[in-house]
């Protein structure tokens, strides 16, 4: 196996950032993500949880996730 130093090639941009709204939601809030996987959110509520200092959590509601601040 041979490995090839490359130059001139650009780092990739940064993951898509967050669409959800956790930053605006009260206790109590929730919104709705049609078609998510519940292991999805529940790694974006993590990360939110550690950058806000909120807690989220998520349940299976039909065709997709439900995502409430409870703190």
């Amino acid at each position: 196996m041979s490995i090839t130093i490359e130059t001139g090639v650009e780092i990739p941009s940064e993951k898509k950032k967050n669409d959800y709204p956790y930053k605006l939601m009260k206790v109590g809030d929730s919104f709705f993500v049609p078609g998510a996987k519940i292991s999805i959110i529940c790694n974006s509520n993590y990360r939110m949880s550690k950058m806000l200092g909120w807690k989220f959590i998520a349940r299976k509601e039909g065709e997709g996730i439900r995502v409430w601040r409870t703190n």
